[in-house]
């Protein structure tokens, strides 16, 4: 059996700010922006590679309920519902290059004790991003 990982899921509120960051600050792609009863989905991706990400509208479930919504946005403002986690083989340089862009740094480039080096940033809808660099 031959199983890859196509996509994930992550929340945006702010679908300009979200391309902002996504393609401007970190360089991926748009491959699809298709907006529907005033939402957008956004799928964007590093260049070169078959994965991708779907950003969404929070909370658009059709069996969410108002305190789910709620709930659901209580938690993005905290940075507590969504996460993902990249790599990079130059994360100090990528964290200089975030610092540069005004993204939210919620941890510097830090050496692990498991032999990983990695930070941690925010996306403009509060979604923590982990990013490793083996040493």
């Amino acid at each position: 059996m031959d199983i890859a990982i196509h996509g994930s899921f992550l929340p945006q509120t702010d679908p300009e700010a979200a391309i902002a960051f996504y393609r401007d600050l970190l360089g991926f792609e748009v491959r699809n922006d298709v907006g529907y009863e005033g939402m957008r989905w956004i799928t964007v991706g590093p260049p070169g590679q078959p994965v991708s990400i779907v950003l969404h509208p929070p909370a658009v479930d059709p069996g969410i309920t108002e305190d789910e919504r709620r709930v659901i946005g209580e938690m993005m403002a905290k940075g507590t519902y969504a996460g993902i986690l990249f790599s990079s083989d130059d994360l100090d340089g990528l964290f200089k290059h975030l610092q540069e862009g005004n993204a939210e740094i919620i941890q510097e480039p830090t050496d692990q004790p498991y032999g990983l080096r990695d930070g941690a940033v925010r996306d403009p809808s509060g979604n923590l991003i982990r990013i490793q660099q083996r040493v």
